[in-house]
């Protein structure tokens, strides 16, 4: 990983999408065991008592902005939520690019949420002890300012002992099964889960995503339909889990403007939300990153 994000910005971006996609259709036909699905990872935490008003499973949105670009389309992604009554948490890069505050301040206004993704998105956060530290503080600083309480680290890197340093309610930077991350080792569960400190640490909720990341799906895989989500979904509701998706702003297309070569159409997401309010109505916990993590406490 240290090797791949020192090159990486001389690497063309066609280039590296294109290796990117060749690994990944050779990983996906050794994977089909536990991607997107593995079985093993149904079964609910000891002690488990359910979603709230006893909802068949949770639905959770969240968005990583990864860039100037993404930010630009938080305002639109936002209506296409709101307008099919969707609530979403927007996790943002704060020393990469002016996240602007009347950005923030109207999302909160509208009951989304906002967090913290890393502090640059250069693969450097977990270098060394030293690094995360240092990073740490900064971290800090900006959740206090923003008002945040949750966090994701970039390219899903995690160390969760080290993560016990953020002042924060929840991480969201794991996953249940996913393969072609950087760091693949998974959480090995569809469930939030509390990752407890030493004495004195009060520790935090860890939400994995459950749901193939936007990215994964139509850039690098290059699928043209949205029944993978599907598929999964289906899955997870019927263990009542928790569906978390990953989105990115980035890499959306809107207003039916063709789509660059690392973009897709906006319209799939927009497929997607419909297929869960319409084919679950009234089966589902939708609830923010923060609602969750508050819960499960």
């Amino acid at each position: 990983m240290k090797l791949y994000y020192h090159i990486k910005p001389f690497i063309p971006r066609g280039v590296q999408i294109y290796l990117r996609s060749r690994i990944a259709r050779r990983k996906r036909m050794r994977t089909t065991d536990i991607w997107p699905i593995d079985h093993r990872f149904a079964a609910p935490p000891h002690g488990w008592s359910g979603w709230p008003e006893g909802k068949r499973f949770a639905f959770v949105l969240t968005h990583d902005v990864e860039g100037q670009r993404g930010h630009d389309k938080c305002h639109k992604l936002a209506e296409l939520e709101e307008s099919l009554g969707f609530r979403s948490s927007f996790n943002f890069v704060p020393a990469d690019y002016p996240v602007v505050a009347s950005l923030r301040h109207n999302l909160a206004a509208r009951d989304f949420e906002v967090g913290v993704h890393g502090y640059t998105h250069d693969g450097t956060l977990y270098r060394s002890r030293e690094t995360f530290l240092r990073q740490a503080q900064q971290i800090n600083r900006v959740l206090k300012e923003w008002d945040a309480v949750g966090f994701r680290s970039p390219a899903m890197h995690h160390n969760l002992e080290w993560i016990h340093d953020l002042e924060i309610e929840y991480d969201a930077s794991t996953f249940d099964t996913d393969p072609f991350e950087p760091q693949p080792d998974g959480a090995g569960t569809i469930f939030p889960f509390l990752v407890r400190g030493d004495s004195g640490c009060r520790g935090y909720v860890e939400l994995p995503y459950t749901l193939p990341q936007d990215f994964t799906l139509f850039v690098i895989m290059k699928e043209r339909n949205i029944d993978i989500w599907k598929t999964k979904l289906d899955w997870i509701a019927h263990h009542r889990g928790m569906a978390l998706l990953i989105t990115h702003p980035d890499y959306m297309s809107f207003d039916g403007s063709a789509p660059g070569m690392d973009e897709y159409p906006a319209e799939r997401y927009r497929e997607f939300l419909e297929y869960v309010a319409t084919t679950y109505a009234g089966e589902f916990w939708h609830a923010l990153p923060k609602q969750v993590a508050c819960h499960m406490r």
